[in-house]
């Protein structure tokens, strides 16, 4: 029995297989266990709901990865952290779309789906997931004392990916936040070196930030962007309420690792510790 699990939540849409193809992928690296969840809104939908999992699932069953169908009755807001939750999963993979699809899963309510979860996700559009995984991830660096916590998931990801770690910070004008970009800087190489993680540090214009993050992703032909979900905080850090929301469905369609902050001290909750 693997101690790991991923979930796909999975409304049998194109962009929910990319999803189940990324968690696959990853799985195989990781020897994760996938729970393929289907959420109706009555009990009269489960037995029809239940068939169609099981036959999505016989068609990937040569991967070498144990894929598990459940159906839920509930509504997916709720119940994919509480399912998470309930499973102590590692990494919940979900696709988004435009707005039609199920309960529509567009930007600003996938976003919604992620705030109710203490469980990181990997948003997918219809990027398929390269051969060897994520071989090179960018991860933007602000001045939320969150963002530390980022690292150290990125930097298990990147461990089992032997990926490169692309750091992309804010140009700060004024001294103050200049020198805390810096400390960040420094942080994040110390951070990732000790773990043998090659990783190359960009500066870039503070405005238009989150346009040159996703700039940056294209130039290194990035497999991850890695955000935090601030949505949470009261303030908002250097980035703004719509960043998150133009991340994840960038039009670069490269997919988004979301972490949501947790409060504890930096790095106590590690992913795949």
């Amino acid at each position: 029995m693997s101690d790991k699990s991923f979930i796909v939540p999975h409304d049998f849409s194109e962009v929910a297989d990319c999803a189940l193809n990324h968690a696959i992928a990853t799985a195989k690296v990781v020897g994760a266990e996938v729970f393929v969840l289907h959420v109706v809104a009555k009990e009269k939908a489960i037995d029809g709901a239940e068939k169609k999992l099981t036959d999505l699932i016989s068609q990937k069953a040569d991967n070498g990865v144990k894929l598990t169908p459940k159906v839920r009755v509930g509504n997916i807001f709720d119940d994919i952290g509480d399912f998470a939750a309930e499973h102590h999963a590692d990494l919940i993979f979900m696709g988004t779309h435009g707005a039609s699809g199920w309960q529509h899963i567009a930007g600003s309510h996938a976003l919604k789906v992620v705030t109710h979860s203490s469980v990181p996700f990997i948003i997918v559009q219809q990027k398929q997931v390269g051969e060897n995984g994520y071989d090179d991830i960018v991860a933007p660096l602000d001045l939320n004392k969150e963002t530390k916590q980022k690292l150290a998931i990125v930097a298990s990801i990147a461990k089992y990916f032997k990926s490169r770690v692309h750091v992309i910070t804010p140009d700060e004008s004024d001294e103050f936040l200049k020198r805390k970009v810096q400390a960040n800087v420094k942080f994040a190489k110390k951070f990732f070196s000790e773990r043998n993680i090659e990783m190359t540090a960009t500066l870039a214009p503070s405005s238009g930030f989150d346009k040159e993050v996703v700039k940056l992703a294209v130039s290194k032909d990035a497999d991850l962007i890695a955000i935090m979900n601030q949505n949470k905080s009261n303030y908002l850090g250097a980035f703004g309420s719509n960043y998150e929301q133009y991340m994840i469905t960038n039009d670069a369609q490269i997919p988004t690792l979301v972490v949501n902050p947790i409060e504890t001290p930096y790095g106590s909750s590690v992913l795949f510790s």
